[in-house]
């Protein structure tokens, strides 16, 4: 299935999803972190917490001693390798200028420097391009491996950087598109393609190669 095509049959099932939910860069920059290996549900429980003492930017967050930011944490899980690893964030974003200076770097460079952070990979420092800069980059995480191996994308098993090539030039540096099309996958793994999918309805069930979906082969997308 081509990835417009997916885009396009996401979009007409869920709708505009307004992702990500975050009212500045610096907030979607600590959710990022906060996200990985848990759900966004447990990540708000975290932010809520920083939020409640006024803690929910840079300044505040340095001044709290690791114990407390680990514990106001403690939602999202990892609390305290999280805890770690915004402290490291941190100290990058002070290094660079803030979020000012991070602004001013060209998309690949601004990537590579995330990169160099510790603790922050290539979906972490993907989110935070893509989401916090809005610079054309496509996020890959495990939503979209299980969805693009049942539907036969090119490159679905292909290494992470080899993927978000593969899709970034399939929608061209449309940061719209590509972030919506992150939000989509995600919205369509929590809702129908699970592990043991839901295929009753799904938008891309004529397009599935999963057992479950050959039911009804055509579907609402055939």
């Amino acid at each position: 299935m081509r990835i417009p095509d997916l885009l396009e049959a996401l979009r007409a099932e869920y709708g505009d999803l307004q992702w990500w939910p975050a009212d500045t860069a610096f907030e979607v920059m600590v959710g990022a972190v906060l996200t990985q290996n848990t759900s966004w549900t447990n990540v708000e429980k975290a932010l809520d917490n920083l939020r409640a003492i006024d803690a929910l930017s840079p300044e505040g967050l340095m001044a709290l001693d690791p114990e407390e930011l680990a514990e106001r944490i403690r939602p999202s899980g990892y609390f305290n390798v999280k805890a770690d690893r915004l402290r490291h964030l941190l100290r990058f974003l002070e290094a660079s200028g803030g979020v000012e200076g991070l602004t001013a770097l060209e998309t690949a460079e601004l990537r590579s420097a995330l990169l160099g952070v510790k603790g922050v990979g290539p979906e972490t420092a993907d989110d935070i391009v893509l989401y916090a800069f809005d610079r054309p980059v496509f996020v890959v995480d495990a939503y979209t491996r299980r969805l693009f191996e049942r539907l036969e994308v090119p490159q679905a098993q292909a290494p992470y950087d080899q993927l978000r090539g593969h899709v970034e030039a399939e929608l061209g540096p449309d940061v719209a598109a590509l972030n919506d099309l992150h939000a989509l996958i995600v919205e369509h793994g929590k809702e129908r393609c699970r592990p043991r999918p839901r295929c009753e309805g799904c938008p891309v069930r004529g397009h599935c190669s999963h057992p479950d979906a050959a039911a009804n082969p055509r579907g609402r997308a055939g």
